[in-house]
């Protein structure tokens, strides 16, 4: 690639651009991004000397040109499979990938770990962070740009601007500006002004410093990143190869310290029907290429999300005080419906955790009933404002944990593994897990209900079991489970959608001759602890089951058990949790059959604690 002239650049990005379409067609996954940096990523590749130099990509959606790029070609279509290649940067999948992605806003931080540690090295590799409009509204991105610019390390910083429209018209004008700028023959010469203006009283050296930056910034609109201390550069048409290659060149040898280069692309670009979408085809399943169409496969329920926006919507229909959060998700929490319904009570407050639940705090002091509605992985960046802006000062704020246990094709950087663990051990917390759509419905109106503390329900990603749904939830008793079915032998006691799964081994359980009590714990904290003490009492073996980590709802029955005395009876009890790993990417039900959370691993653990280990007629069960 560092060979080719910029005509057959454009060619090669002509064919990864028609590669990738061809692939994603065959694979879904995320198409848009990848589209929108296929020319900026040709040209990063050409210009810099990868894999010394290092590449790191903010998020990972727009990865999909870079690892085609890089040796990884021939395996694209095992793309978000499981044993094939990940949706996102990975360090252990190629020397190319030097830091992983898959959550917003980390590659400033990243990058300029990477260049303080190549200079305290005495190395001269290029330090590339790519990062889009989107994730620089998160607070981290700022956080390390005001870094950077104290510490004046050598690291170059891409603004991928497909959105936000911070920059003027793109065009000739600019991207000779772009050029000058960049040039070594300006910054030499602003380098000879700024040592003669050195010379000068504090007082004009200062005014002249300023009257450069701002002159600059009024040219070219990057006075915030002035500010945070960077060299502005752009804006850059970043689907031009003609203006793309000159800066590039010119900020790879011009040596100065950090430079923001602002390129703006396209999302979905070369594709008529990615650009012509709203959500220029952001994350895509099969289709077909000529058409456009997706090849959706009919749900045979309604999806969690929108059983939970159906919920929320009920509630808010009789409660002007609910307000919804979300923080750029608004789509995939349901938050787009309810914003339909209730613009004036909806808030995309951005790529913006951390603000979304300190807002929220800041409404619920205010008696406002905010529902913060998230997805798992992302409510772990707030995880310090959930503990000292809500629990500790004790706001009803609710949480609304989307995408709750494994999540299939993303991989680890999204399962929502953690949750029930970070949020069972805080003071003040209520912590509900949905067993099905209709107790989901119940707990959106029992957080609504609820105003003397901060409460969680966490549910799946994907369909329900089809359950016949009401036109609103009932208010469940704090901290009461239920018995679905009584038994005398083995108790299960389920938290959340592994319900269906207990259910099956019970079934699976009465051909060795036992019958099963089967429990919907409902509530993770506070525990149903005279439920707990039944169960414990009254059977041989009792197995807890959850779709999270070590810590969560198992250890707090657990130790619940120990405190009471009730392990010292003989009662042999067993925890099915997810394994202490980072679980890659497969079908979800895959996932949890490595996680050993299906119905088959119940009857197994059930029979071995009896000391039957007579399982072969599990094989047709989970």
């Amino acid at each position: 690639m560092t060979k080719l002239k910029s005509d057959q650049l454009q060619q090669l990005a002509d064919e990864v651009r028609a590669d990738m379409i061809d692939t994603v067609s065959q694979t879904g996954g995320h198409l848009g991004a990848g589209l929108g940096v296929v020319e900026l990523t040709v040209a990063l590749h050409h210009v810099f000397n990868m894999p010394k130099d290092k590449l790191i990509w903010d998020v990972g959606h727009q990865c999909y040109p870079h690892k085609i790029l890089t040796g990884r070609r021939d395996r694209m279509k095992t793309i978000r499979q499981g044993g094939g290649l990940a949706g996102f940067t990975k360090r252990k999948e190629s020397e190319y990938d030097p830091f992983g992605a898959g959550h917003s806003s980390t590659s400033i931080s990243a990058g300029l770990g990477m260049a303080i540690s190549r200079d305290l090295r005495g190395s001269d590799e290029n330090i590339i962070s790519v990062i889009g409009d989107g994730a620089m509204s998160a607070g981290m991105a700022y956080e390390a740009m005001n870094n950077a610019g104290a510490l004046k390390s050598r690291l170059i910083v891409i603004l991928n601007d497909n959105d936000m429209s911070i920059a003027p018209p793109v065009g000739a004008m600019s991207a000779y500006l772009a050029r000058l700028l960049s040039s070594r023959s300006f910054l030499n010469l602003r380098d000879f002004a700024k040592n003669i203006v050195k010379h000068f009283p504090r007082t004009i050296s200062e005014k002249a410093k300023r009257a450069e930056e701002y002159a600059r910034g009024m040219a070219t609109g990057g006075t915030l990143f002035e500010e945070l201390g960077f060299y502005y550069v752009g804006p850059v048409d970043g689907h031009n190869m003609d203006h793309l290659l000159p800066v590039l060149e010119n900020v790879r040898d011009a040596g100065q310290g950090p430079v923001l280069i602002h390129v703006v692309t396209k999302k979905g670009k070369g594709y008529r029907h990615a650009e012509e979408a709203a959500d220029k085809y952001h994350g895509v399943s099969k289709f077909n290429v000529i058409t456009g169409a997706q090849s959706k496969s009919t749900p045979k329920a309604p999806s969690y999300t929108n059983i939970y926006a159906k919920a929320l919507i009920a509630q808010a229909e009789k409660d002007d005080k609910i307000i919804a959060i979300t923080a750029a998700m608004p789509s995939g929490t349901g938050l787009d419906k309810f914003g339909e319904a209730f613009p004036d009570r909806t808030f995309d407050v951005g790529i913006a955790e951390q603000h979304a639940v300190t807002f929220a705090a800041g409404m619920a002091t205010e008696g406002y009933k905010p529902f913060v509605t998230i997805y798992s992985t992302f409510l772990q960046r707030a995880y310090d404002q959930v503990v000292h802006d809500v629990a500790v000062q004790n706001l009803p704020v609710r949480f609304a944990i989307d995408r709750a246990g494994l999540v299939g094709a993303d991989g680890p950087t999204h399962a929502g593994s953690f949750d029930i663990t970070f949020l069972t051990s805080l003071p003040n917390f209520v912590v509900m897990a949905a067993a099905d759509e209709l107790e989901l419905m119940h707990m959106v109106a029992t957080a609504a209900a609820m105003d003397d503390g901060p409460c969680a329900v966490r549910y799946p990603r994907g369909e329900g079991i089809g359950v016949e749904l009401p036109a609103i939830g009932e208010v469940l008793e704090i901290g009461k489970g239920r018995i679905v079915q009584k038994g005398a032998h083995i108790a299960i006691l389920s938290l959340g959608t592994r319900l269906q799964e207990a259910l099956a081994a019970a079934e699976g359980l009465k051909a060795h001759g036992l019958t099963t009590t089967v429990a919907d714990a409902r509530f993770a904290k506070p525990l149903d602890l005279e439920m707990i003490r039944d169960l414990a009492l009254n059977h041989e073996v009792l197995v807890t089951i959850e779709e999270g980590s070590i810590g969560g709802f198992g250890s707090h029955v657990l130790d619940y058990l120990s405190n009471e005395g009730l392990l010292e009876s003989g009662l042999k009890v067993r925890t099915l949790k997810l394994p202490d790993i980072f679980q890659d990417q497969n079908a979800p039900d895959v996932m949890y059959k490595e996680a050993g959370l299906c119905a088959s691993d119940i009857m197994e653990v059930s029979l071995k604690a009896l000391r039957r280990n007579d399982t072969s007629s599990t094989s047709s069960i989970g």
